[in-house]
Formats: C-alpha cells, sequence, structure tokens
C-alpha cells in the first residue's frame, strides 16, 4: 500500500437531528462527477475498496441489504435497509441503530459529497469523523484511479486516526474520551 497521510480537516458540524440524537454533517469535495462518486458509493467492489465494510449486494435500489464490518480478522454483518435512492444525488440507509444520508451536488470542479451520519450515541462524534474521515481520503486515490486500499478498524489508528479524532473533537466542540 502506498504510504497514506490525512487530508486536512473536513467541513464538518454536528445538528440536533428531530429525534433528538446528534447528525454529524460531514462535506468533502471532489474532483470527479457525480456518476463516479454515485458508483463508490454504491458499487459492492467499490464499497469494499474504501469503506469500513463490504457490502452483499449493490446499494443503488431500496430494499434490504447486509453490510459487513471488517476490522482485521473481525467481521460483522449488519443488516440495513436502503430506505431513498435518487441516483447521483442521495442514497440514504440504516447503519445498526444510525442512519446514513449521502447527497451528491454537482460542482464546476467535480462533486460536493454532504454525508448524514445520525448517531444514537452522540458521544461517537468525533470518532466517527476521523473514521470517515480516512475512509473518504482512501475513497479519493481510488476515484482518482490510484487504490491504496482500505483502512478499517484499529488499523486506521496507525494511519493518524488518533490525531484526527481529537482535532474534529476540538472542530466539533465534543467531549474528548478515551478513543
Amino acid at each position: 500500500m502506498e504510504a497514506y497521510e490525512p487530508s486536512t480537516l473536513a467541513d464538518a458540524s454536528v445538528e440536533q437531528a428531530a429525534d433528538g440524537r446528534a447528525t454529524l454533517v460531514f462535506v468533502r469535495d471532489f474532483p470527479h462527477p457525480p456518476h463516479r462518486v454515485w458508483r463508490a458509493l454504491t458499487s459492492p467492489s467499490e464499497i469494499g475498496e474504501w469503506a469500513p465494510y463490504t457490502a452483499d449486494r449493490d446499494l443503488a435500489t431500496t430494499g434490504p441489504a447486509t453490510l459487513t464490518m471488517i476490522d482485521s480478522d473481525t467481521r460483522t454483518d449488519i443488516a440495513v435497509e436502503v430506505t431513498r435512492v435518487d441516483p447521483e444525488r442521495t442514497l440514504v440507509y440504516s447503519w445498526g441503530t444510525d442512519t446514513l444520508r449521502w447527497d451528491l451536488t454537482p460542482t464546476a470542479a467535480g462533486t460536493r459529497l454532504t454525508l448524514r451520519h445520525t448517531l444514537e450515541d452522540p458521544s461517537w462524534i468525533a470518532k466517527v469523523a476521523a473514521g470517515w474521515h480516512i475512509c473518504l481520503d482512501v475513497a479519493d486515490h481510488l476515484l482518482t484511479g490510484n487504490p491504496i486500499g482500505p483502512i478499517r478498524g484499529e488499523a486506521a489508528r496507525a494511519h493518524g486516526w488518533d490525531a484526527l479524532h481529537d482535532a474534529y473533537a476540538t472542530k466539533l466542540n465534543v467531549p474528548q474520551e478515551e478513543s
């Protein structure tokens, strides 16, 4: 794998969800067209190259799916429900008790991706931000045609996760817990 260094902090904020849970809003610009970013978000072969999980099917249609979380040799299946698909614009699915909403907006330079990750446990906000930061950096490498392979679970600590966690905890003004 090519050496990985985290990019600068993303545009990130925290919103209160309507149900009282917290939503991490994570914005990332990609120099790639929406159809290309969409494929990375929905195609199982591409998801497995950047995400903390693999998918048992294409996520571009509504209905049940299984995402398998990977941390070294540990694999945990999570039943999800894809609830909204607006191709190349919006993808929404449950992820355990969390909800992920991916919005793609065309820009002059490519695509603005806005991830809204609504968490059951708001104490995880900085952890989740650090994790998505690394995953989306890896996705950018994949989209650029220079894949570096997924950085998942405990392995992320060797790639700057701890510093990202602390930086996002400060940026988002959330308590820094043991990571």
